[in-house]
């Protein structure tokens, strides 16, 4: 489980296609500034949004490079197919009892891929309006919590299938959404609660 507050950025440094099937489909190893006295092997770590499991760990001279494997249900769900090397992400390291819950509940399941139709910026912040899939749309409300890239944001506006947040000069620059352009994709995963109360309702349709 996660919160959505991005603590590091990581970069991809080497993505592998397994042929031999001793670890899975694809492997990112990821260079980053943890420590890894703190990181098990078999830990969760998000990236960009999408929780993904260490299955190896080397120490570098300011932190360390960790490795992931990605099955191809996460390549075809988020942007991580088209990573290369040098590809930047959002990271965070999976919550502990005790830490503070300064964001929302985020599994780290991204639902889909959303798109970026502008950016306005407007008294220092950025106003961004995403386009994201109709059957989605179901999840995302005024006032409600979103997870973008990882990052947990506040959804200001919604019309149709898009939806607009603001993002603060701070976010900007502490996570990669300040590197966004119109037209690029971002990870999207809808608010856990949201998810469940659509369901009850839904089963309580059926029912009647």
């Amino acid at each position: 489980m996660f919160t959505g507050i991005i603590t590091d950025i990581g970069e991809l440094t080497k993505v592998s296609r397994d042929t031999g099937g001793e670890w899975g489909d694809t492997r990112f190893d990821v260079s980053c500034r943890y420590d890894p006295a703190t990181i098990d092997i078999g830990a969760s770590i998000a990236l960009a949004g999408a929780c993904m499991t260490v299955i190896e760990l080397t120490q570098t001279d300011d932190g360390c490079i960790f490795a992931v494997e990605v099955s191809d249900e996460s390549l075809d769900k988020t942007t991580l197919a088209s990573w290369t090397e040098g590809t930047k992400m959002n990271l965070e390291r999976a919550m502990k009892v005790g830490d503070e819950y300064g964001g929302h509940m985020v599994s780290g399941h991204v639902d889909a891929r959303a798109r970026v139709k502008s950016i306005e910026p407007i008294a220092g912040s950025l106003k961004f309006t995403f386009e994201a899939p109709d059957d989605l749309m179901f999840g995302i409300a005024p006032k409600g919590s979103v997870t973008l890239n990882g990052v947990s944001l506040t959804v200001n506006e919604v019309s149709g299938t898009e939806f607009t947040v603001n993002v603060i000069p701070h976010t900007a620059q502490v996570t990669t959404l300040g590197d966004l352009r119109a037209g690029d994709e971002i990870n999207l995963e809808i608010d856990t609660i949201a998810r469940y109360v659509a369901r009850y309702v839904m089963h309580m349709k059926d029912r009647a």
